[in-house]
């Protein structure tokens, strides 16, 4: 899914063990928890397939909201294929699960004391088990739609769930424990911790809560206390046997006071035990030769079918024969996506010449600015409220270049998206961005888009300038557009690697 709107549906290293707590904590308060020699050398040994459940807030198609549920589930499709017995813990929001099993784990009594799980199994990506807690039950799982708050009680849901998570995982008699986000972190205090993985896909979200919350985390509790706060996500790096993130890139940049988000000294003391593998994308439905929502199919070899798209696109947004190229953006509506830097450059579009279309929902202020700034200028702007995954994939498919000017960014999933569709990206070169565009002026015979020095609308707004020149080279264009639908942006890769790291965690027991 490209990030933006909701629906509820659907080797061997050294280990770098937690350094800033396990230095001063009494030695019954360090990792605990170990599988048997038997299980660990019969894993290895590939007697078995390893069983690894995956928790997350989101899961596709059941819960979309960002890039997390497509992460995950794509993750997950994947591993199955790689012969991996995959297992998935999303919360109970509820869900439309065809369920064959019902069950409940005790949980602690501020937990409300008692879990129900629905387990079914879903083609292609594995058992998916939903999780009821106390009070999971929302129209949208992090904010009240009506006003744009974040729950109240998010803490305590959050707090519950990855509980639950830990108690399942034990049920499930899982080898590996893949936690995701702040959102699970708190299964690290009821699951051994050499058999956890945690990922962050996003450091700006934490969970960090009031520092009440801490007995709540029994002997575990040291590790989440973090600048004064119970912090999730803290603890799971500090606990956990190994942490990735979604980008190479991300992974260093975390580690910096820049983009660490106070995180960074506790992401640095994890050494080589923290690092990124770049996310992946569906290639099924990411497929221009077989997209059943698109209005012509093309591929690498014929582009014709890219045009067709083109002026569909150009019919619906009532932008017609407006010159120069379309620029498309599909989002969240959130500062991180450089939405407000978009406000500020769409009134020097004209004049490059160039016509921006826009697709997402978010942040109410940003969403009233665009939907303004879209009124003024409707020769060449279209902003398209809400969130349909038709029109998504037809801004993705049907635009020339797609703009993302984040100002940080984990991995993003819609530049791989657009090169996969042919169409140009123009990013700024921040985490997975600069990990997968690479700037064809600076390296013409390999570049597949326009990277920008900065997040500023000066230096967005040159980079559109040079897309626009190299878009009008109808050879250098098509060029840029074969390199990018070429390259394997799938899960093939990066799933590989996390089934390596599984065996990693068991051969280090």
């Amino acid at each position: 899914m490209v990030d933006g709107g909701w629906s509820l549906l659907g080797r061997h290293r050294e280990r770098a063990r937690p350094r800033s707590l396990s230095q001063r904590l009494p030695c019954h308060l360090l990792l605990q928890g170990v599988t048997s020699a038997t299980q660990s050398n019969r894993l290895i040994a590939g007697t078995s397939m390893t069983r690894v459940l995956l928790a997350t807030a989101e899961l596709d198609p059941f819960v979309k909201i960002g890039g997390l549920g497509e992460t995950v589930a794509g993750l997950a499709a994947c591993l199955s294929q790689l012969g991996v017995d995959v297992h998935i813990a999303v919360p109970d929001y509820p869900i439309s699960l065809a369920a064959n099993q019902h069950w409940s784990v005790q949980l602690p009594a501020w937990a409300s004391s008692q879990a129900s799980v629905r387990s079914g199994r879903v083609p292609g990506l594995g058992t998916v088990h939903a999780v009821g807690v106390h009070n999971i039950e929302r129209p949208h799982p992090y904010y009240d739609p009506a006003t744009g708050e974040s729950w109240f009680d998010n803490d305590r849901r959050f707090f519950a769930f990855g509980i639950a998570v830990a108690k399942v995982a034990r049920q499930l008699n899982v080898d590996v424990l893949h936690i995701n986000d702040w959102h699970t972190a708190t299964a690290v205090a009821d699951f051994p911790n050499e058999r956890t993985i945690f990922t962050i896909h996003n450091l700006a979200h934490q969970g960090a809560a009031d520092i009440g919350w801490l007995p709540a985390f029994g002997d575990k509790a040291p590790y989440f206390e973090h600048l004064g706060s119970c912090n999730p996500m803290a603890a799971a790096i500090r606990l956990s046997a190994k942490v990735s993130t979604v980008s190479p890139r991300y992974a260093i940049e975390a580690c910096s006071p820049t983009f660490g988000c106070g995180l960074q000294d506790e992401l640095a003391a994890r050494g080589s035990d923290f690092f990124g593998v770049r996310n992946g994308i569906d290639p099924k439905r990411w497929n221009p030769e077989s997209d059943v929502l698109l209005p012509a199919n093309f591929s690498a070899r014929d582009l014709a079918g890219k045009q067709v798209c083109n002026k569909e696109l150009r019919r619906a947004t009532g932008l017609g024969d407006a010159p120069g190229p379309i620029i498309g953006m599909v989002t969240r509506f959130a500062d991180q996506k450089g939405i407000d830097l978009v406000a500020d450059l769409v009134g020097y579009l004209e004049g490059i010449p160039a016509s921006l279309v826009m697709h997402g929902t978010g942040e109410v202020e940003l969403v009233s600015r665009i939907w303004h700034e879209g009124r003024a200028r409707r020769s060449h702007m279209s902003y398209l409220p809400g969130f349909d995954e038709q029109y998504a994939h037809l801004v993705v498919a049907g635009s020339d270049l797609l703009l993302i000017p984040s100002k940080f960014e984990p991995c993003g999933l819609t530049q791989m998206q657009a090169m996969t569709c042919g169409t140009i990206p123009v990013v700024t070169g921040v985490g997975g961005l600069a990990d997968t565009v690479i700037d064809t002026d600076a390296d013409p015979t390999r570049g597949t888009g326009f990277v920008s020095g900065q997040a500023s609308v000066t230096s967005v707004l040159d980079s559109l300038h040079r897309a626009v020149r190299g878009w009008r080279n109808r050879w250098r264009r098509e060029a840029v557009q074969r390199r990018g639908m070429l390259t394997d942006w799938t899960w093939a890769g990066p799933g590989r690697r996390y089934r390596e790291l599984y065996r990693e965690v068991l051969d280090d027991l």
